[in-house]
């Protein structure tokens, strides 16, 4: 029998292509504050294919985008930000 690691796969960075989904509360200025945010942690990231998905009862919205992940440190403080807005809900 192969025993399984348990721990995740580990990413090799700098990474480019990096997923990231911000899901929050659907008010106005939800998408331009994330950019913002995403745009000051990964600079230059390519605005041009975000996807925006909003709920069916649309209370929520979704914005799905890749950047380069350069590292660990990186991602936190991005995820540390989204947060501290208090629209989002969940980072993926």
């Amino acid at each position: 029998m192969k025993e399984t690691d348990p721990q995740a796969p580990k990413i090799e960075f700098p990474c480019p292509n990096y997923p990231i989904k911000v899901m929050g509360d659907n008010v106005p200025h939800y998408s331009r504050v994330v950019i913002e945010i995403i745009e000051r942690h990964a600079p230059g990231f390519d605005q041009t294919i975000i996807r925006e998905s909003i709920s069916r009862n649309g209370r929520f919205v979704s914005l799905t985008m890749e950047i380069t992940a350069t590292g660990t440190a990186q991602l936190q403080a991005m995820f540390d930000d989204l947060k501290g807005t208090g629209l989002v809900k969940m980072v993926l």
